[in-house]
């Protein structure tokens, strides 16, 4: 039987690690070994959910998930076929609000059984959702169920991985890219067909792009890019692995990688190639439409919103997240979220949402979930789909974002960062960005003082998790 875990150990924790005061983009570790683990009981779990009805009549399986709009109609469509396809298991999705609403509801939700069996939790939640003790690693029933894994992308797998185990299934995942408009690429005497790929490629394409009422480029203020900028330079965000070969206890936030990106986009800044706009990406994807700007990065998920913003404008062209000319082997680092399965709720419950979970990762429901939100497909064989094949020849930038994607190294750098307090760590960082930024102080200065706070909040993380 699966095991419902003590929920003293999360009470310890949920005060520190749910402090989320932000809404997380389209972005544990080794020490984690068997914390989330329960009893052993996915064995025997069928492939098609039919054991998990061991009552009359069929098993409810209540999915939280944090996709709105748009977003939220696909996860619904994919429910609604998922409850069609069988008769043992109803899955009931319901909308929590932001990643960090629905967490906060899921921490209320620990002294009951009130909560959810399956919940989607954006991917700077893993270390926290390990260390609660309150899940039943995916890991359990692939291994019961011989699940082939090697199915799935294995750079996003790799995120979610922790000593070679799954914790959760990926679901919405994507990474970021530059965006660019090929008309005022034309106009300035570039090549539309050649993005610029290193920081001083950017630079110079900036200049040439700016003249009155136009900037070259604008860069939203967000943790997530100064991340990614670390996993293309082959730089790990912090000690220990990236938290991940043990605990990690410190911030190499303000290591060369880091220092180097500010120095570039202070620089741009500084010579007025460059735009600030502040925190808010659809701040800058606004300015990109209206052309106001030449160059930005956004959400590989955002691609069908700006490619449709520009219809009848400009052309809008993609190129791979740049990097230093001399950078070590890196790429990118997936953004999204996974999908958990909490370990309070009957064994039928939890084979129920397994289920689901095999069912959304089918070639069929990957594709159409990737076509209507703009997320990667985690199923190869998504992409011999021919709803995926025509969609990649309307919208031909994606194909961008999957070279990316595939051409990513697989090392600690791009497998990403693991830690408790990844909210907090995340807005510290874009403080110290938006300091430099604003010319309030140099880049090695704001990024030393926002690693030591980092740090100090990793201890005080480590110190409670160890109770």
């Amino acid at each position: 039987m699966l095991q419902s875990k003590s929920k003293k150990h999360l009470s310890l924790i949920l005060p520190l690690a749910m402090t989320m005061t932000f809404t997380a983009a389209c972005g544990g570790n080794s020490g984690g070994g068997a914390a989330g683990e329960s009893k052993p009981a996915a064995a025997g779990a069928a492939e098609s959910g039919k054991e998990a009805a061991k009552t009359e009549g069929p098993v409810k399986v209540v999915y939280w998930h944090a996709m709105g709009g748009e977003l939220g109609k696909a996860v619904d469509k994919l429910v609604a076929d998922f409850n069609a396809s069988q008769k043992d298991v109803v899955v009931e999705a319901v909308f929590q609000g932001t990643y960090d609403e629905s967490l906060n509801k899921l921490k209320a939700s620990m002294d009951s059984k009130s909560g959810p069996t399956l919940i989607q939790v954006y991917e700077i939640g893993s270390r926290f959702m390990i260390d609660s003790k309150a899940i039943t690693p995916i890991q359990q029933f692939i291994d019961a169920d011989k699940y082939d894994i090697s199915q799935l992308e294995e750079n996003i797998l790799n995120y979610y991985k922790v000593d070679g185990k799954l914790y959760s299934m990926p679901f919405n995942t994507s990474n970021p890219i530059l965006y660019y408009n090929k008309d005022l690429f034309k106009a300035a005497g570039l090549d539309p067909e050649k993005p610029p790929a290193t920081y001083e490629e950017v630079a110079e394409a900036a200049k040439k792009l700016t003249k009155d009422g136009q900037a070259g480029a604008s860069f939203a203020i967000y943790g997530w890019f100064m991340e990614q900028f670390f996993a293309n330079q082959g730089a790990e965000l912090l000690n220990n692995g990236n938290g991940r070969t043990s605990l990690a206890t410190e911030s190499l936030l303000a290591s060369d990688a880091g220092v180097k990106t500010l120095t570039w986009w202070k620089g741009m800044i500084d010579d007025k190639s460059m735009m600030n706009l502040g925190r808010k990406t659809d701040d800058t994807k606004k300015a990109f439409a209206a052309g106001q700007i030449a160059m930005t990065l956004d959400s590989t998920a955002s691609l069908r919103g700006i490619v449709s913003a520009a219809e009848g404008k400009f052309e809008v062209g993609t190129g791979f997240l740049p990097k230093p000319s001399d950078a070590k082997e890196g790429g990118v680092i997936v953004g999204g979220a996974s999908n958990y399965i909490m370990n309070n709720k009957s064994e039928a419950e939890q084979k129920g949402a397994w289920a689901f979970i095999k069912f959304l990762a089918d070639p069929k429901q990957q594709a159409y979930w990737h076509v209507n939100t703009g997320y990667f497909p985690i199923t190869k064989k998504a992409y011999d789909e021919q709803l995926v094949k025509d969609n990649l020849t309307k919208y031909p930038q994606f194909k961008t974002a999957v070279d990316q994607l595939h051409q990513t190294k697989a090392n600690l750098a791009t497998q990403g960062a693991v830690m408790g307090i990844f909210p907090q760590a995340r807005q510290l960082t874009e403080g110290a960005i938006e300091e430099v930024l604003n010319g309030k102080k140099a880049p090695k200065e704001a990024l030393d003082a926002a690693a030591k706070e980092i740090t100090a909040k990793i201890a005080e993380y480590n110190k409670t998790t160890a109770k």
